[in-house]
């Protein structure tokens, strides 16, 4: 049993009880560690898997290759697993590792001062109580703040609003009149569950997404009991899982003509399942595949086909306290609303939240949008790490294999960080990003024809997505010295 801590000091203080946070609790615990904790806002581990429990809310990333690799999971259910497997495997992961002691959930970090006098960070959370650490891990990733649309009339609607990531149990849909805002990922998992029961659903939409396939299908007892008998079949499938989603870069990094195929087999999904020739055209994008998020769905479109559901692509002018107004004046009657408009991906961190040396601001320096060396450490913030930071998140394969690498980083940082503090010089946290964004210039993210949450909305950079491989992230990774 790992020791409780006391007068709220510790060594290593991790923001987020996500994949992230507790991916890298779980190696410290293994190196027999003692000294950290983890605090999350949530009152239950999971980070974006525990907050986002809206109806068909599941994995786009094969269940094989959403898993730590020094945790696999024989038990998957099905090919993409769903919401409620996910948090249940990270909360073994805690259980797993003796992590309990270490978690303070329902307790969000309202401001980390790093302390030049004593060399730690101040930490102040929601209760009121403060924390000093050596090291801060800010583990919150880049989707943990929900984007609440800036629509004229909005707080003066008179039903219910709420976002998908902020669902309420509770919520009532049939019978209702029922408006969900957005088209991105999380509609295209809820509106078919939400046409099942609403009276009326209306679906808005800015722009139509590329939607392939989605190949699930339940993984059966047999198979899951031959996972548990031979570790190395999982194994096996996960790395060609890997393969395959690494063979997507070609079309995303250098030539959207190598993407000819998923384009194809978009159109054909597309030309099948929607038959009314109208409806077809205002879901067709008209920008490159790959330059926003790619969407996999086999029931949306036979969703928007059902009497009770109707697509509208006309952008919304108001909102008033029974009704939505769209460009063309006319009044859809709404008793609720649905907001699938995303997360503040080129924001993640408010002003006033993490405050560095000589009282610098992160939320404020990243007002043209985020910038860090590799990922995990930013000048003048010392002993941070971050997991998930900007220019982390992919467009083609599991995110958890860029998680990974870094948590490596991280603990070789953390072996050499016995006394003196690190910190990456302006230098050379200027001359990556200006490699970075050289290598992301010819991208389809970049040059796709679309605007996505990949750029930011300010200076027009792309400061979400690594333009590459995972593979050579973590040999980067790998072969970068911690800087003293």
């Amino acid at each position: 049993m790992l020791s409780e801590l006391s007068d709220h000091q510790t060594g290593i203080a991790i923001v987020g009880a996500g994949f992230g946070g507790l991916g890298l609790a779980a190696r410290l615990a293994e190196q027999g560690r003692e000294d950290f904790v983890i605090l999350d806002a949530a009152e239950g581990v999971g980070g974006t898997w525990w907050a986002n429990r809206y109806p068909g809310c599941a994995c786009d990333v094969p269940s094989n290759l959403y898993s730590l690799s020094f945790f696999p999971n024989p038990d998957w259910t099905r090919r993409f697993a769903p919401r409620v497997e996910i948090q249940a495997y990270l909360q073994r992961l805690v259980e797993h590792y003796r992590l309990q002691p270490r978690l303070r959930l329902a307790t969000r970090i309202e401001q980390a001062r790093w302390d030049p006098t004593s060399g730690c960070w101040r930490l102040r959370d929601s209760h009121g109580q403060e924390w000093s650490a050596t090291h801060l891990v800010w583990a919150t990733g880049g989707l943990s703040r929900p984007n609440w649309p800036g629509i004229e009339g909005l707080e003066q609607f008179s039903g219910e609003v709420v976002h998908s990531s902020c669902w309420n149990d509770q919520l009532q849909l049939a019978g209702r009149r029922v408006a969900v805002i957005g088209t991105g990922a999380s509609a295209a998992q809820l509106v078919p569950e939400v046409a099942h029961s609403a009276a009326q659903l209306t679906v808005y939409q800015r722009t139509p997404h590329w939607i392939l396939p989605r190949p699930d299908r339940a993984i059966g007892p047999h198979r899951r009991a031959l996972y548990r008998r031979l570790p190395l079949l999982q194994k096996l499938v996960r790395l060609g899982i890997w393969l395959i989603s690494e063979a997507r870069v070609p079309g995303l990094r250098w030539s959207s003509r190598l993407a000819a195929g998923h384009r194809l087999l978009a159109r054909l999904q597309l030309r099948r399942q929607i038959s009314d020739p109208a409806l077809r055209q205002a879901l067709m994008p008209d920008y490159d595949i790959g330059c926003k998020r790619v969407i996999l769905s086999s029931d949306f479109y036979p969703a928007l086909m059902r009497d009770s559901v109707e697509l509208v692509s006309r952008p919304i002018a108001r909102i008033e306290p029974d009704c939505i107004v769209d460009a063309d004046g006319r009044r859809r009657p709404t008793e609720l609303i649905v907001l699938a408009t995303g997360f503040h991906a080129t924001d993640p961190i408010p002003p006033g939240q993490l405050i560095g040396r000589d009282g610098r601001d992160l939320g404020q320096r990243w007002r043209d949008g985020p910038e860090a060396w590799a990922g995990v450490m930013v000048h003048g913030f010392p002993n941070l790490f971050m997991l998930m930071g900007p220019n982390t998140a992919l467009g083609h394969n599991s995110v958890l294999l860029m998680i990974e690498a870094q948590i490596g980083f991280i603990l070789r940082a953390l072996a050499r960080a016995e006394f003196t503090p690190l910190e990456v010089s302006e230098t050379v946290q200027r001359d990556y990003n200006d490699w970075l964004q050289q290598r992301l210039a010819g991208t389809v993210w970049n040059r796709g024809g679309c605007s996505s949450w990949y750029l930011h909305p300010k200076s027009g950079k792309n400061t979400t997505l690594w333009p590459g491989f995972t593979w050579q992230y973590r040999r980067m990774m790998q072969r970068l010295n911690p800087p003293a």
